[in-house]
């Protein structure tokens, strides 16, 4: 393995749906490696075994694999060093631990939960953070053999300086300094003999070449106790790229479990993986010039780390949509098409309907996939509709000149023997202008008696072409009788 070659990592936990802030630390993630032409590894971390869900590895799996953040090694394809799933790497933390202990740079904690919980009550009564008093650091030794010996449950913790200051380099953030006081003993290994999160994921780090640690803002305060650790065992200290955070809104954080969509979610509501990808990576990172369109490969190649910003992305729904929309219009009609299909099933029910042509009506005008079922009821069937909808102020209608222009259109679209949009159109113009009325006096009733909406993907013309000549005539018919009774 060349020291000079890019290695980075995903480790997500597996605990349930692939979060917008985890996709985000992945595409970053093989970003800074493919940029370089480097290394983008994954692994699994579930050393906390109490959060794991069931199925979430799989999860992790299709994510990646449908947004084509395709990973070099892991679990599923190996590697030079695996495993790549810590649990079963579980029996080499402990002697890592037990060297430190060794060095001075860790050790043997017996204290009970009585005592801790003691210790907590007092932080909190003093309003202070929790900090252990190291009381176990000084045992005698004889006392912590007899004690193994006996097989007494223990932690094993870090052994980090009450004096001085530890500093660490950030790309984001610049260089951090922390009072060493603050510094909590944390615990390397847990009671059960699985190590902390915070230990695995250093020992894995190096052991498996990490060259750049991508994460979230929320873990530099950890990253003197991390550094610390790399010191004691003299390993090289990789480089921190922490994220700012991606906030709902000003004041709030993007988080599943206040209900905010995962990128499951969004995939079901109908959003392109693509655009969804594309979105995430300007959270927090922008490119040179005004494009904000960008294939995978073309992230690749303008991607760079060291300009993510500090202060925190706001997740605007309003320009994921938008973002959606383009990469719709962008698509070859025949994909479109294809994506669309599922969408038609159950709601155009009509066989004699041409459902490539509603595809061609909506390409330009829906900007989520999910919508498209409540955009095209109206095709299949005339929806119950209220007449108040006749009446627009902009087209200068009401329910008195809509029912004189749908009575005029009649009798002319009756007789057309060619049904298509061109003689649509040119009947319907020439009817406004024989009325000497605006188009839209013409078009705004038609359009109304044939979707029964207010809002439409095309036309009258393009609906009464989709419809047909008959089912056209027929919802004319409703129309006119709408208004009649109305009227009376």
């Amino acid at each position: 393995m060349s020291s000079k070659e890019i290695r980075t990592r995903f480790a997500p936990s597996p605990t349930g749906y692939m979060h917008i802030g985890n996709l985000r630390t992945a595409l970053y993630t093989y970003l800074i490696a493919k940029h370089e032409g480097g290394k983008f590894i994954l692994r699994i971390e579930d050393t906390d075994q109490e959060r794991l869900v069931e199925g979430s590895v799989d999860i992790i799996y299709n994510t990646l694999k449908e947004t084509g953040l395709i990973h070099d090694e892991g679990p599923d394809i190996g590697g030079p060093v695996g495993p790549y799933v810590q649990s079963e790497r579980k029996g080499m933390y402990l002697d890592y631990a037990k060297q430190l202990v060794e060095n001075g740079e860790a050790y043997y904690c017996f204290c009970s939960k009585e005592r801790l919980d003691i210790l907590k009550a007092n932080s909190e009564a003093l309003k202070r953070p929790f900090k252990y008093d190291k009381h176990c650091k000084n045992l005698p030794k004889e006392e912590i053999q007899q004690k193994l010996a006996q097989g007494a449950p223990y932690v094993i913790r870090q052994n980090n300086p009450i004096t001085g200051f530890t500093t660490f380099n950030d790309v984001i953030y610049g260089n951090i300094s922390v009072d060493n006081s603050e510094l909590d003993d944390m615990i390397l290994i847990k009671s059960d003999g699985f190590p902390t999160y915070n230990f695995a994921n250093v020992v894995d780090d190096h052991l498996m070449g990490i060259t750049h640690v991508v994460r979230g803002n929320e873990y530099l305060s950890s990253a003197p106790k991390y550094n610390r650790l790399y010191e004691a065992f003299g390993w090289e200290v990789p480089i921190y790229v922490h994220c700012p955070p991606i906030m709902k809104d000003v004041h709030n954080k993007l988080s599943k479990r206040n209900g905010d969509a995962s990128f499951q979610d969004l995939v079901e509501k109908g959003y392109i993986k693509e655009a969804v990808l594309n979105f995430i990576s300007l959270l927090g990172w922008n490119p040179e010039g005004e494009n904000e369109i960008f294939t995978l490969e073309e992230l690749v190649k303008i991607f760079d780390y060291t300009t993510i910003t500090k202060s925190p992305a706001i997740f605007d729904p309003v320009k994921l949509r938008w973002m959606n929309g383009e990469y719709i219009k962008r698509m070859p009609l025949e994909k479109f098409h294809e994506m669309a299909l599922p969408y038609y099933q159950g709601v155009i029910t009509n066989s004699n309907i041409d459902l490539l042509k509603i595809t061609e009506l909506l390409q330009t005008r829906v900007e989520v996939l999910g919508e498209i079922p409540e955009v095209i009821d109206f095709f299949n069937s005339l929806p119950e509709y209220d007449i108040a909808i006749y009446t627009h102020k902009k087209m200068k209608t009401n329910n008195e000149n809509s029912l004189v222009s749908l009575k005029k259109a009649l009798p002319i679209l009756e007789s057309l023997t060619d049904w298509n949009m061109d003689t649509l159109h040119n009947s319907m113009m020439a009817l406004a202008k024989d009325m000497e009325v605006k188009n839209g006096i013409v078009l705004w009733p038609l359009r109304t008696a044939l979707s029964g909406k207010q809002f439409t993907p095309g036309g009258a013309f393009e609906i009464g072409d989709i419809i047909g000549k008959d089912e056209s005539i027929s919802r004319i018919k409703i129309g006119i009788d709408k208004l009649e009774k109305a009227l009376a």
